[in-house]
């Protein structure tokens, strides 16, 4: 804090700052421990009454480091060609030998359902016949506008 005749002002002091940051060592998050570690600063933060400048600075930073986490590793309710046919295999109980004559191979239902491969527009209509559903739903956005 600074005084000033008749005005109390808050300053951001650098030095604290700078030993929150060597404390804490925020950085991109890359893995799921990474994450967790982050979170519990930040609800540590957060069960505070009041926090300083520098800790509302470091505040940030980690929620935005986490909020990229995430939207990069949780994406809700994003669904892929893939996943489709994953969960219509699951909810039918079906197995691999229920696919294989439409998708040509067991080797080419592996790379598939491994994502290893994506599925042509042949395979895309024949496993919408299969399944009774539009033929676009096993397509890639990309691939459904040509």
């Amino acid at each position: 804090m600074t005084k000033t005749p008749g005005k109390m002002t808050i300053s951001f002091n650098s030095d604290i700052y700078s030993q929150l940051l060597a404390q804490h060592q925020p950085q991109i998050i890359k893995t799921e421990e990474e994450n967790e570690k982050f979170l519990e600063t930040v609800e540590e933060l957060l069960s505070r009454s009041h926090l300083t400048l520098e800790e509302d600075a470091l505040f940030e930073l980690l929620v935005k480091l986490i909020e990229d986490f995430e939207d990069k590793h949780y994406q809700l309710n994003v669904s892929t060609p893939r996943s489709r046919l994953k969960y219509l295999i699951e909810a039918r109980s079906l197995e691999q030998a229920d696919l294989v004559e439409i998708l040509s191979s067991s080797e080419m239902f592996t790379k598939i359902i491994n994502g290893e491969l994506e599925i042509t527009k042949e395979q895309a209509e024949a496993l919408g016949k299969f399944f009774h559903i539009d033929a676009s739903l096993f397509l890639r956005i990309s691939d459904r506008l040509f």
